[in-house]
């Protein structure tokens, strides 16, 4: 099983009402940021979104996907451990 490196460079809480908790930036392999990663509110907790698009019709798709489940939950959980320290003002 392969590991991807990946680093949560940037984390920040948003202040605002609604479903949107906070935005992450991601560094993949060293090689590349994804910017703009949603920590979003849903009915089952917290979830990480990636970066999304609305095309010509109106219909949102993502802009980056990762390239299976294990990828896309370790993400998840990069992610949501980071912005975990920021809310709890960790380091």
């Amino acid at each position: 099983m392969t590991t991807v490196d990946m680093e949560v460079v940037d984390v920040r809480k948003m202040t605002m009402d609604g479903n949107l908790k906070g935005r992450a930036d991601v560094k993949i392999g060293g090689s590349f940021i994804v910017k703009g990663v949603s920590v979003v509110q849903g009915k089952n907790g917290l979830f990480v979104s990636m970066p999304r698009r609305a095309n010509k019709d109106g219909n949102w798709f993502d802009i980056v996907e990762p390239v299976n489940d294990r990828i896309k939950r370790e993400l998840q959980d990069r992610v949501l451990e980071a912005y975990d320290r920021e809310v709890d003002g960790v380091e």
